[in-house]
């Protein structure tokens, strides 16, 4: 039983990743299957999931598995990862708040799948799915709606990991006034919180929004 399992894991990793080849050194074998000691779906499975082809499935295995040998990656190492594309700021709490919207089932670890999944709304959703996945992630205490210090903490972290040494540089107050502003905006009913349906109508009415979620639309 568990060489039928063994053999199950590594053909299901080598599907992935599109790698399979049958004459692979049984030596070559026990290699790989030391690193992948997280074992993602099937590849039929993640197609029926998510709004990704095989090939793309495939392309973005390679890529993170190259990041995360291990099939998993925790907090720490995402943080890391994640800071090599703002090297001119910090993006740790940025990390942070992202790292929390993927980590779904809540275990400290982001497996492909979480990833994927995630990543299938962000670039492939409705906007309905994106905007419901970004209310989300600003949602902090997931009590289902959004105080004024959760968008600042959020907007902050954008701030942050930006850069202070953008171009105009931007003064320290310039993230709460955005906030006080887009609130404004949002909380229609001025009960100084934001729900999910506010959150929607006001992002579809905005033009910047939507034109900055189209952009993910051709990003694969």
């Amino acid at each position: 039983m568990k060489a039928k399992n063994r053999d199950q894991s590594l053909s299901d990793s080598r599907e992935l990743d599109g790698s399979y080849d049958q004459l692979t050194d049984s030596v070559e074998d026990d290699f790989e299957l030391s690193i992948v000691c997280h074992r993602p779906e099937s590849m039929d499975k993640l197609q029926e999931q998510t709004k990704f082809t095989k090939k793309e499935l495939q392309v973005l295995y390679r890529g993170f598995k190259n990041e995360c040998p291990c099939g998993v990656v925790n907090e720490e190492n995402f943080k890391i990862i994640y800071s090599q594309f703002f090297p001119q700021g910090d993006s740790s709490m940025y990390a942070h708040f992202l790292f929390e919207a993927f980590d779904t089932d809540k275990n400290g670890s982001i497996g492909f799948e979480d990833f994927v999944f995630g990543l299938s709304i962000i670039l492939r959703g409705t906007i309905n799915d994106r905007l419901n996945w970004a209310f989300n992630l600003y949602d902090l205490n997931k009590d289902g709606c959004i105080t004024k210090e959760e968008m600042f903490d959020i907007m902050k972290s954008i701030y942050d990991m930006m850069g202070k040494y953008t171009y105009p540089t931007m003064q320290d107050d310039i993230p709460r006034e955005h906030v006080e502003s887009f609130f404004q905006k949002m909380d229609r009913n001025k009960d100084g919180v934001v729900t999910i349906e506010e959150f929607i109508e006001s992002c579809k009415k905005d033009e910047s929004i939507m034109q900055s979620m189209q952009l993910f639309d051709n990003v694969i």
